[in-house]
């Protein structure tokens, strides 16, 4: 009997995910272990391997479709024996197109009627136009005649490319619209364009405007970031903490380990130290290494440090568990894989879902002090600018040293101002002496 392939839940919390590419094609053998898809959840795309053997018969759910809930069926395998008879009896319908995705309305734009194209004409005057529910409804938002455009989709449906295409020929006037018993009065720009806005909407705004502007299509790792953060600054207290940390005997020491460990391949960054030093501090102060819950803190016994990492599509923290106890060879080779492997989206839900504290270092970019969005459910985040020779005064006297300037991001609800300053004095101390870091 052949057996459905279910869309994975790939992550504990994951509810649907974009079936990215298949790996095999309609009629393949497949084999246990073999990878058959490329899954885009919200922050990473995975590979979805076999886990019965037989012949892929049927594909249900096309490339490129986007939320598609877990649990369902997206191809059906075939068993030693059956062949696409099997299919049929079974009723298995076969791979829709994929659903496109509604933008967000927009403020209306009047367009001239599209020339069809040699393959495809326009429909007939009194003709049923044949068009998709989405490009209906675009076509609506933006005032434009669907009888004047010619499709290119099966049979002449008019599709999402054919309206976007006609809004890209620039605005012409389309079928008259009844004549208003009194013309209403033209309000001026900004009338119109708090008019076409609930808010503060950005597209509206700059079709109000006439300026002119790209639309890149948000992934899902942008929304996710959006959503979680958007939550993080209206739903958790803030407030912040920042010290400033000389530099001057770690950036000794990490010449000193690097030239040691030349041989072996191990190129220590200052970020590792840095790293090291968040979860040794959490070690002598862990108060700080815990989140909120609505009947309890939640204090925990592991270190686990997310770190940002920068990526085309966006923000993500993958995490080096156990960073406490780990050395900083074993830290700087992990977190220099972690890091490879996010920017090309290959990291397993749990090398990025959950930490128990994050970090996040813009030195490289020579950012000098910022505060970063605590990351939910954490309860603190610990921002690093750039460390740069500043004058000091020492003893007494005027002096050069290097300065790195930690902002501490809090949850109140969570950490209080005398905790927090406390786990900043531990972070301070074991940079200023960082021999630490090897004990």
């Amino acid at each position: 009997m052949p057996i459905q392939i279910l869309m994975p839940a790939l992550s504990p919390t994951m509810t649907e995910g974009t079936l990215a590419t298949w790996q095999k094609k309609e009629g393949e053998v497949v084999a246990i272990g073999d990878v058959i898809a490329e899954i885009e959840t919200d922050k990473a795309t995975m590979e979805v391997e076999a886990v019965e053997e037989g012949t892929l018969g049927r594909i249900l759910v096309a490339e490129g479709t986007e939320g598609v809930a877990v649990n369902t069926p997206i191809a059906v395998l075939l068993e030693e024996g059956e062949d696409a008879a099997a299919l049929d009896q079974a009723g298995t319908p076969a791979a829709p197109a994929p659903q496109e995705t509604a933008p967000a309305p927009a403020a209306p734009v009047p367009v001239a009627p599209v020339t069809a194209p040699a393959s495809a004409g326009a429909p007939a005057a009194g003709a049923r136009v044949f068009a998709s529910p989405l490009a209906r409804r675009m076509a609506r938002q933006a005032g434009l005649d669907l009888a004047a455009i010619a499709g290119s989709g099966p049979n002449g449906r008019i599709v999402k490319a054919d309206i976007e295409a006609a809004l890209a020929k620039g605005p012409a006037p389309v079928a008259a619209a009844p004549t208003p018993a009194a013309p209403a009065p033209t309000p001026s720009l900004p009338a119109a364009a708090a008019a076409a806005t609930s808010g503060p909407d950005a597209k509206a705004l700059a079709d109000a405007y006439g300026i002119p502007y790209t639309l890149q299509k948000n992934s899902g790792m942008r929304k996710t970031i959006a959503r979680r953060l958007g939550e993080s600054k209206q739903t958790v207290p803030h407030f912040y903490l920042t010290v400033e940390c000389e530099l001057d005997a770690l950036l000794t020491l990490r010449k000193d380990l690097n030239t040691r460990a030349e041989a072996s391949g191990v190129k220590l960054s200052v970020n590792d130290l840095v790293i090291k030093a968040a979860a040794a501090a959490l070690r002598k102060v862990p108060g700080a290494n815990a989140s909120w819950a609505e009947d309890a803190i939640l204090l925990y016994d592991r270190v686990d440090i997310s770190v940002a990492v920068a990526t085309d599509g966006g923000l993500i923290t993958p995490i080096i568990k156990d960073a406490d106890r780990k050395g900083l060879a074993a830290i700087s080779a992990e977190m220099k894989d972690l890091a490879a492997r996010a920017r090309d989206n290959k990291l397993k839900p749990e090398e990025f879902q959950g930490g128990t504290f994050s970090l996040s270092n813009l030195g490289m970019f020579g950012i000098k002090e910022f505060s970063a969005i605590i990351n939910p459910p954490q309860g603190c985040i610990l921002a690093i600018g750039a460390g740069a020779q500043r004058p000091v005064v020492k003893d007494g006297a005027l002096a050069i040293a290097t300065v790195m300037s930690a902002t501490l991001s809090v949850d109140h609800r969570v950490v209080d101002g005398a905790l927090g300053a406390q786990y900043l004095q531990a972070f301070k101390a074991l940079i200023e002496d960082p021999i630490g870091l090897m004990l």
